[in-house]
């Protein structure tokens, strides 16, 4: 079959399969009451979300695996893919246990910060040992022909930094009905286009499948949302954009790619920061889009500026990105 009817049929089927399974899943996790367990640090706004079933990113993880496989089963030779889809599904994991103590407590804690960041360092470093032969070792730097080789014993802190950064920072804009999985759809189309101009086929469509997905979870997470992703998918998205930057030796252009994610984390840490050190806020509220709506804007209105942002912020990072190649 022609590549380009390959991604159309495997599209197709990831986006049709969240339209007919989510419902079907929502109506489970409401039987199961498996839903959102409001902070107590939460905006009174977003109060009102208690209830609202989580762990929608399960769906955005396991569809698009499955219909790759239907549509492309020797993907499963490409250790460049390889890579990208465990580190998707472990980072998964580490959400889903996350998510799944946060249900079975009825707290909004679940992982101790102690133990995620145990398995996301084991996890990331696991994926260095094991892939070190496909990975770049390397840094390229934009529009030169600069290229600044790493030792394995600084490229390994380099990547399990970059695993915990994105997914974290990924985690911070899972706030907002449709936020987290809108601004990602749009950060993953640079990374198609590239991938396309390498002929990175397999890889490709992977990323093909999971924007389907995105948008059919998107039918069911826009406002009012009718569910939400959990950590199960925001930690899923970190890593995927952190082993699609690695993997393709565009780590610098990830930082403008995914710059939503990063402002988001900049906030975050620099609040925290002021906080603890100088007892002063920079801030209204963190996570940043929050800080907006206490300042009166609506939610949709936030979301849609912030797809904005990330529209500009994904054609920039494409230049840079070809200027890689």
């Amino acid at each position: 079959m022609d590549f380009k009817l390959t991604c159309l049929v495997a599209a197709a089927i990831t986006f049709v399969s969240m339209l007919i399974a989510m419902p079907v899943f929502i109506r489970y996790l409401k039987r199961r009451n498996i839903e959102q367990i409001a902070s107590e640090y939460a905006l009174e706004e977003f109060k009102n979300k208690d209830k609202t079933p989580i762990m929608g990113g399960l769906l955005f993880v396991v569809i698009p695996v499955i219909a790759f496989f239907v549509a492309d089963l020797k993907g499963v030779a490409d250790r460049r893919f390889l890579f990208v889809l465990l580190s998707y599904v472990l980072y998964c994991s580490v959400g889903f246990i996350d998510d799944a103590l946060i249900i079975a407590s009825h707290k909004n804690d679940g992982l101790s910060p102690k133990t995620r960041l145990i398995m996301e360092l084991a996890y990331s470093a696991g994926l260095f040992f094991i892939f070190r032969d496909i990975l770049p070792m390397q840094v390229s730097v934009p529009f030169t022909s600069l290229v600044i080789p790493l030792r394995w014993y600084i490229y390994l802190p380099f990547m399990v930094l970059l695993y915990m950064a994105e997914a974290n920072a990924v985690n911070f804009t899972d706030g907002m009905d449709g936020l987290c999985a809108g601004v990602s759809f749009i950060a993953l189309i640079p990374f198609v286009i590239l991938l396309f101009i390498q002929n990175d086929h397999h890889l490709a469509l992977f990323l093909i499948c999971i924007l389907a997905g995105l948008l059919g979870y998107l039918r069911f997470n826009f406002h009012p949302a009718k569910i939400f992703m959990g950590d199960s998918g925001s930690l899923a998205l970190g890593a995927l954009f952190a082993s699609l930057g690695l993997v393709t030796d565009q780590t610098l252009a990830l930082f403008v790619i995914g710059g939503v994610f990063v402002v988001e984390m900049f906030c975050v840490c620099l609040q925290q920061f002021m906080v603890r050190v100088f007892h002063k806020r920079v801030f209204s509220y963190t996570p940043i889009h929050y800080a907006f709506v206490i300042k009166g804007c609506k939610e949709t209105k936030i979301v849609l500026m912030f797809y904005l942002v990330q529209l500009i912020l994904s054609v920039i990072g494409l230049f840079i990105g070809i200027s890689l190649l």
